[in-house]
Order: C-alpha cells, then structure tokens, then sequence
C-alpha cells in the first residue's frame, strides 16, 4: 500500500478531537489526544498487521494479567524502556551536589515496619554481613535531624522478600529507621547481589526476545522524607559489581557507586552520605544524553 492510500481513509482523529472539543483546555483529553495521535502516527509508519495488532494487546493483556500486590509487572515495563526514568528526570531534578533521584523499581513496598536504630533488616541470617552507616545532610552539609529512611534490598541471591514470599520471610531485608539528631542511621544487614530482571513474564520475554540484557547491579534502595525538604528515592550500587555499566534499569550514576568494603570474614561494611534539597529549590533537569554511567 502506498501513502496516496491514506487520504482516503477516514480522520478518526479530525472527529475524536471535535467530539472532544467541549472539554476545553482539560489536561486529560488534552494528553489523551496527544497519545492517540502519536500512536496514529506509528500505526502509519509501521503498518502492522491485523495479527500484529492482536500480538500486541495479547502483551498488553499479559501484563496486567502479570501485575499484583506483590509485583508490579506495569512498572516493570515502565522502567525497561525509560519512561520511569524519563519522568523523574522531568519532575526530580536536582541541584549539583545533591545525591540524584532514581526509580523505587518494581518491589517497592509501603507497608515496611518500622524498625529501631542499629536494627538488622535481615530476618533469616542468610547471607554475607553488611553493616550501613548513612549520613543524611543539606546542600549545605549540614545534618538533618530525624529523617524517615526506608531501605529495601535483594538478597544474596539476588532475590527480593515479596518475589519468594514461600522462601523468604515477610518483610526480609526492609525497613523503615528514624535518623538520630546527627542526621545518621545505622543498621544491619546482608550483602546484596546483582540479580537479572524476572524472565517469567511477560516483560522479561519481550527483553529477551530483543536481545536485551536483563542484569541488575547490586545495590540497596532508599527512600528518604524530612520536613522541609523533598523526598529522596535512589539506589546505591556497589562498584565492584561486573554488571555496573550496563544497568538494565538505567539507574547507574556516577555519585551513586560505593564501596562494600569487606571487614572481616562473611563481614561488610558500607558507609555513605545522601544529600537532600530543601523543599522549593529546582535545577534544571539534566538530558539523558548527557549522563555519563559508572
């Protein structure tokens, strides 16, 4: 079929934009239009099939048939192909000096116990020591006092609790932990391991199918709130790890590689510093071109 061929059919979007003229400058029907036009513009561009449209929405369906409480498999697919990233870039940006934002990934919980300070989050023993040392201060290097500081992480097999709900125990390696009034949180825990992404579903078959790598650099995951300044979700990857220039999350960055330095027989040790931005302070988003990985 050639372009001439397209005049002829009829302007869904032409009619699908007057039906919708009544909404105003709503943002809804406003992005909603956006995203209908650009998938018009790929359907023209690509021309897929009858058969491959049905593939596609099979996907689709396979990934909602995939999302649960206990794994997300839509924030999973956000997140392979960048547009998790894309987002907090848009919306996070940070100021030179300040620890970067990055995803909270697909095994985030909110519903961490709260722990107490020096607390270990390992519940099973399973695994290498790590002790965690984390001073939260401002731009200005100055501590900030009780900060709320959520962690969560893959064991030493790389596996999170709530993908082995059978095998790990419930909350296994996750927690919440007030900061004292030095700004420090100190906790104990194992040494994670990079992990590939799951291949079971629908996600990790499309990965694959593409040729894609699947691999994740070990790393611990945080979250940190404090009256007054913006929270903080980022990772901290350990820089020995061989999988640490090719993220497949995308979530490397320079300031964010640190050391597990061993201490000792089975024995860790990971000290490192994050730093917040007061509520109201903006910078400019940096383009994902520009990024340089560890």
């Amino acid at each position: 079929m050639d372009g001439s061929a397209d005049a002829k059919l009829p302007d869904v979007l032409s009619e699908l934009t007057l039906r919708l003229a009544q909404a105003g400058d709503a943002r809804l029907p406003h992005a909603f239009l956006s995203v209908v036009g650009r998938i018009h513009d790929l359907i023209s561009d690509l021309r897929p099939s009858p058969d491959e449209l049905r593939a596609v929405i099979e996907f689709l369906t396979d990934v909602g048939h995939s999302a649960d409480a206990r794994r997300q498999e839509w924030v999973l697919l956000a997140d392979v192909i960048g547009v998790s990233t894309r987002v907090e870039d848009l919306n996070c940006p940070r100021p030179e000096g300040a620890t970067p934002n990055t995803l909270p990934g697909p095994f985030y919980r909110e519903d961490v116990p709260d722990l107490p300070q020096g607390a270990n989050l390992s519940r099973d023993g399973i695994g290498e020591g790590l002790a965690v040392e984390v001073q939260i201060c401002g731009l200005d290097g100055a501590p900030v006092r009780e900060a709320m500081v959520e962690v969560w992480h893959a064991n030493a097999l790389g596996r999170y609790e709530n993908q082995d709900p059978d095998l790990q125990p419930e909350f296994n390696l996750r927690g919440r932990l007030r900061g004292d009034a030095e700004g420090r949180v100190r906790f104990s825990t194992v040494k994670p391991k990079g992990y590939a992404l799951p291949e079971d579903g629908p996600v990790g078959r499309l990965l694959n199918a593409l040729g894609l790598r699947l691999e994740r650099p070990a790393h611990l995951h945080f979250r940190v709130t404090a009256p007054g300044y913006q929270t903080l979700t980022t990772h901290v990857f350990d820089r020995a790890d061989p999988a640490i220039g090719h993220d497949a999350l995308f979530g490397v960055r320079p300031e964010l590689l640190a050391d597990f330095r061993p201490v000792g027989a089975g024995r860790h040790a990971l000290g490192l510093t994050l730093v917040l931005v007061r509520s109201g302070v903006a910078a400019t988003p940096i383009p994902h071109s520009k990024r340089k990985e560890g």
